[in-house]
């Protein structure tokens, strides 16, 4: 399992590096290009905030599954 958190998270970040990468190479005017890299800030933020909050909720519920095996 924590092989897989490791790829997972690898994954994830070498796509965003690549996103990025791509998004300061492309040809468009400053204007454009600050547009699109606002958008996928917020886009990326909220993403990872909600997958924050999913974890957080499966931790949750896996520590009282294991409380009440106690």
């Amino acid at each position: 399992m924590r092989s897989f958190e490791k790829f997972l998270t690898g994954f994830i970040l070498g796509g965003i590096a690549g996103a990025l990468v791509v998004l300061l190479y492309t040809p468009e005017s400053g204007d454009k290009m600050r547009g699109r890299l606002k958008d996928n800030y917020y886009l990326v933020r909220d993403e990872v905030k909600n997958a924050a909050r999913q974890r957080s909720e499966e931790l949750k519920q896996e520590l009282a599954r294991l409380q009440q095996k106690s």
